[in-house]
């Protein structure tokens, strides 16, 4: 008898361990790996952890009996409950903003129209076609031309900051606002002729104002356009009160004027130091961007730049591979929403005029402009309600619930801003029309058709935005020009269906989750 088979009298040999007795090995596993697999979202982070352990595959069939890391993954995640631990602190808000910044730039919207009150004296004469103003035709041409401009431009412009190149940005804005400004002023002649030199000089200033004060909000220099704004501000709430002689008028109209283009000059001007920069490759830091440039050591042997393709034909710089270049023709959708909101600005101050009717609407083209500075508040608003949806929400379905709330409750909030911005502009603009039922509806549906559509716009859902906004143009421009109805009453119904297709696009896109990553 070997030493291996003898019994020692006394001591009971001990029973080998059933079968069903045994702990079950994925169990033990589990319990092993229990704080990471219940905060898992999916068994794949489980096999990839279990990979990266070292687990191979005839190993895991050999000690736990199934086929691989993925089936084991899914014994895993199959036994262990959803455990998802809650973060350590409040969850950073990246959509935060101070409410008095919007609200500065809402003013700053709202400022230049002093200039219209200052510049009077260069807009005399008799009225246009159609009993309008001296010079209305000719000035409203000039600013849808910039509106619609400037918007392309800016969010070219808001591109290149998004990619990180600031010199780029400013690039852009350098070549493009005076390209808007001397195709603002050439439309602007096309529409008066050569007969009103006076009335092309003040559309030749609007269109120096909207590219070079264009230039300074996008780079975020709103405090330093208010201080250029103070002589036309306080010009025009001087003239308010009691007007002022002619030359000081025009004197302070011109202060302001040179002032925010000397100053969008300056914050654009550097970016005209770092096309300089090109010509010199020894201050190119990364040759290896620069893509036809190979393995090259002594970048002082090149003397003419101009030969690099990629350089010259792609306006590549360094930093900002040719790749991720913005696309021209992504700004022109954002461009033709300007010019579509531009129109609907313009009938809802002019819309009585145009069709050959008494009075105006310059209390709601004020309150309108007044108002983006809170609609710029609440947009911010809802992308932060939305982001809490995002994080509260466990179905699809409560979360869709959540964003529609949240944007109910931002939209009332701005339409109650709207309301009482359009009673006190209305209040303190003597001889104004009073704000009447279909007036004031037609003014709070024009409301929800610009603040659904900057935030469709926010979302990158700009084509949406602007065919609807387009649409309600034309058809407000045929029924004008058909004399199909009262104006406010064809602005109302006009608006209200604008509003209503733009809301069920909000409701139908941002009900999503994926549209808020």
């Amino acid at each position: 008898m070997t030493d291996e088979n003898r019994v020692l009298s006394g001591i009971p040999r001990q029973r080998n361990r059933p079968g069903w007795a045994r702990t079950d090995p994925i169990d033990e596993l589990a319990r092993e790996l229990d704080e990471f697999v219940a905060a898992a979202v999916h068994p794949d982070e489980i096999a990839a952890l279990l990979e990266s352990d070292g687990l191979s595959d005839d190993r895991i069939r050999e000690r736990y009996g199934v086929e691989d890391s993925f089936a084991l993954a899914e014994r895993l995640y199959d036994r262990t409950p959803r455990r998802h631990p809650e973060p350590a602190g409040p969850p950073a808000d990246p959509w935060r903003i101070g409410l008095l910044g919007c609200l500065l730039r809402g003013v700053l919207f709202a400022l230049p129209g002093f200039a219209y009150v200052l510049g009077a004296p260069l807009l005399a004469g008799p009225h246009d076609t159609g009993g309008l103003p001296a010079g209305t035709r000719t000035l409203l041409a000039g600013a849808l031309c910039g509106w619609a401009w400037n918007q392309g431009l800016a969010h070219r412009a808001y591109s290149w900051l998004g990619l990180g190149d600031r010199p780029a940005a400013r690039r852009c804005l350098l070549t493009g606002a005076p390209a808007g400004m001397l195709l603002g002023t050439l439309v602007a002649l096309a529409v008066a002729g050569p007969g009103h030199p006076a009335q092309v000089a003040f559309a030749a200033g609007q269109s120096c104002y909207l590219g070079a004060s264009g230039a300074l909000l996008v780079m975020g220099r709103e405090r330093i356009l208010l201080a250029a704004l103070g002589p036309l501000a306080v010009g025009g709430l001087v003239s308010l009160a009691r007007p002022l002689p002619g030359p000081a008028a025009l004197a302070l109209l011109l202060t302001s004027l040179t002032a925010v283009a000397v100053l969008g000059l300056l914050e654009a001007a550097p970016g005209f130091r770092d096309v300089k920069k090109i010509r010199d490759v020894k201050k190119i830091r990364d040759v290896k961007k620069i893509r036809d440039v190979k393995k090259i050591r002594d970048v002082t042997k090149i003397r003419d730049v101009t030969k690099i393709r990629d350089v010259k034909r792609r306006g590549e710089r360094a930093g900002t591979p040719a790749r991720a270049r913005p696309a021209l023709l992504a700004s022109l959708p954002y461009a033709v929403f300007g010019l579509g909101t531009g129109v609907l600005v313009l009938y809802a101050a002019l819309g009585n005029l145009l069709a050959g009717g008494t009075g105006h609407g310059v209390p709601s083209a004020v309150a309108l402009t007044l108002s983006m500075g809170p609609a710029e508040w609440l947009l911010y608003r809802f992308r932060s309600r939305a982001l809490a949806a995002l994080r509260g929400s466990g179905t699809p379905r409560a979360f869709r619930r959540a964003t529609v709330l949240a944007l109910a409750g931002c939209l009332a909030v701005y339409l109650a801003a709207l309301l009482a911005l359009a009673l006190a502009t209305t209040a303190l603009q003597p001889g104004a029309p009073g704000q009447a039922g279909p007036r004031l509806a037609g003014l709070l549906m024009l409301g929800v058709v610009l603040w659904t559509g900057l935030l469709l716009q926010s979302f990158g859902a700009v084509l949406g935005a602007t065919a609807v906004c387009c649409a309600a143009a034309l058809a407000q421009t045929l029924a004008l020009a058909l004399h199909a109805g009262r104006p406010h009453l064809v602005a109302l119904v006009v608006y209200t269906v604008a509003a209503a297709a733009q809301s069920a696009l909000v409701c139908h896109r941002l009900g999503r989750a994926t549209a808020h990553r």
